[in-house]
């Protein structure tokens, strides 16, 4: 049995479904030990000189009964213990999906996809396999067991006491292969792990390995890692073989045993000896008795990989969510928009140095605000910390003159609209992406936000049109249509906060044009913050903040960052060249 506050506590939630299971399950063992003692009194009864036929067909009829009660019973306690056994997998899959979700940004930069995938399949399966499979072998195997070895001490103790030794140093040896088997078991688990994740990040930068004509050389690097896995397997397998080796050895030496003992008891003719049919009733126990044997042996073996993916699930699930609502926090009614941020220094908890140094400005409600600079001048930080993707210190980032950290997380992150650099897409139909913050997508918002994005015409261009399923991470567009789906889909949220990180980098200058205007026309009191390489981009807003190192280097409009900012005036300088190398008439006059 599994222990622990993670696992133990479905025993309790199922204990009805276990219950009325192993009840069933200890009925149909005992009625199932019944069998041979009427077998063995029908094998008397034929030997005497006038056999009862009367009570032979009972005892065929009662046989059939009893059959058939097994057979109802058997159903009874399979849907009972293994249904109940799917429940708890299903129960602690949610549980695990929910945690993983509220986990930090910081966790899923050290932990890859391919070993979370190896907790969802198999440290899961194996989990299953122990409240269902498992927990069945411990209960058949002692009970039936037990059962049997009474009725055979009944017959002969002696004869019963010689067969148990060979059992019994049988039990030594499995319990010491045991520990060998989670051990092996635990490095299958990490070699499984290896190979999903080295399986999942080649799939996804497939382009990539194709474009550099490495196959073949990914794939020498795949059958090392499958080599690996293989050898673990082998390992693992190995001593599940030498555990049934060893039983039927045992097994077969003890029937031998049997065999000649109880033969030599038949042959007497004092009150010590056995019947035909009492020998054939006690030989029927025994391989009865194989089969407890056999389940112990499994659930020794299944309890050991379900320790193991335990202790792997258990190291998820005390990952602790650090990204929560405060003590202090307070619902604040009626959000605008404003944002306040003073002093602000932030470094990352993995990080050597601060990436926003004493960074203050203000963006009141309805502002279209760009925020510009180069590559690693913390753009993106000051994105994440707005979506309390991040910590922070009190009194450094406030909302409607609430402190940020005051506010619920649902709250800030409620009233913000997102779209990420990456321009991350679902592998879903690209009505169901841009309606993603909403459980029911109407088609009027979808094809107003797509319109507003200027991706319209294009999604029309597919045969199925907004109902047409994208491939994983958005595969089937292409990248400008990807950022422009992005927009749309938090276009479509209406949100008081809406935030573009580089969102339109990929799309040529009249597509960033047309979408900088809708969001004009639009975005009409309601605030709007870009963040952007590109001068084109920022240019019309109402503020632009130029971050250079961590640090607020200016703010102003375009025309008074080109007069006060030395910085501001080279960037426009140094694009303006780019875009006259480029032929790209479309950004001239910046």
């Amino acid at each position: 049995m599994l222990f622990g506050r993670y696992f133990f506590k479905y025993y309790i939630k199922y204990g009805l479904y276990f219950l009325a299971g192993i009840l069933i399950l200890v009925f149909v063992d005992w009625v199932q030990l019944d069998i041979p003692r009427l077998v063995g009194g029908i094998i008397d009864k034929l030997g005497e000189e006038t056999p009862d036929a009367g009570s032979i067909r009972t005892d065929i009829w009662t046989i059939a009964i009893f059959a058939a009660g097994i057979t109802v019973g058997r159903f009874i306690w399979r849907y009972t213990i293994f249904g109940a056994s799917r429940r708890i997998e299903a129960d602690i899959r949610n549980d695990m999906f929910v945690h993983a979700s509220k986990l930090p940004q910081e966790y899923y930069s050290h932990e890859k996809v391919g070993g979370l995938m190896a907790h969802f399949i198999n440290d899961l399966e194996a989990l299953r396999m122990a409240y269902g499979p498992g927990l069945l072998m411990l209960v058949d195997g002692v009970a039936l067991g037990t059962l049997a070895v009474i009725r055979m001490a009944g017959l002969n103790g002696t004869m019963t006491l010689l067969a148990g030794i060979p059992m019994l140093i049988l039990m030594v040896v499995m319990v010491f292969i045991m520990s060998k088997i989670r051990l092996k078991f635990k490095m299958r688990q990490e070699a499984f792990e290896q190979v999903s994740d080295f399986s999942q990040e080649h799939f996804s930068g497939i382009s990539v390995i194709k474009a550099y004509v490495r196959e073949i050389k990914q794939g020498i690097l795949f059958q090392n890692r499958n080599e690996v896995l293989y050898d673990k397997n082998m390992g693992f397998v190995k001593y599940l073989v030498a555990i049934n080796v060893a039983i039927s050895v045992g097994l077969n030496l003890v029937i031998m045993l049997i065999l000649i003992y109880g033969s030599m008891l038949v042959l007497r003719t004092d009150q010590t000896g056995l019947s035909a049919g009492q020998l054939t009733e006690y030989i029927a126990y025994f391989f009865t008795l194989i089969w407890p044997t056999m389940a112990i042996a499994q659930f020794l073996g299944i309890h050991s990989q379900a320790k193991a993916s335990a202790t792997r699930i258990r190291t998820l699930l005390d990952q602790k969510p650090i990204i929560e609502d405060s003590d202090q926090v307070r619902r604040a009614r009626d959000l605008r928009g404003e944002i306040d941020v003073k002093n602000l220094t932030f470094q990352y908890p993995d990080g050597d140095e601060p990436v926003l140094s004493d960074v203050s400005f203000s963006i009141k409600k309805g502002e279209m605000v760009g925020i510009l600079g180069r590559t690693g001048s913390g753009k993106s930080s000051l994105v994440d910390l707005f979506l309390r993707i991040y910590n922070l210190n009190r009194d450094q980032v406030f909302i409607d003159g609430y402190d940020i950290m005051d506010l619920p997380i649902k709250d800030v992150r409620g009233l913000m609209g997102y779209v990420p650099q990456d321009n991350f897409l679902f592998s879903d139909t690209i009505k169901n992406n841009i309606g993603f913050a909403f459980d029911t997508p109407h088609d009027d918002e979808v094809i107003s936000s797509a319109k507003l994005a200027d991706v319209y015409d294009n999604i029309m261009e597919f045969s199925h049109g907004f109902e047409t399923m994208l491939g994983e991470r958005g595969v089937t567009v292409s990248g400008g249509q990807k950022q422009r789906i992005s927009i749309a889909r938090a276009l479509a949220k209406d949100p008081d906060i809406l935030i573009l990180d580089d969102s339109v980098s990929a799309v040529d200058t009249k597509t960033e044009e047309a979408i900088i205007t809708n969001l004009h026309r639009i975005r009409k009191g309601k605030t709007t913050i870009f963040i952007a390489h590109r001068i084109s981009t920022v240019k019309r807003m109402d503020k632009i903040i130029l971050l250079e190192r961590g640090r607020v280097e200016a703010v102003g409009t375009h025309k008074e960052l080109l007069e006060t900012s030395p910085l501001y005036a080279s960037m426009v300088k140094l694009q303006e060249l780019e875009n006259i190398v480029e032929g790209d008439d479309g950004h001239e006059g910046l």
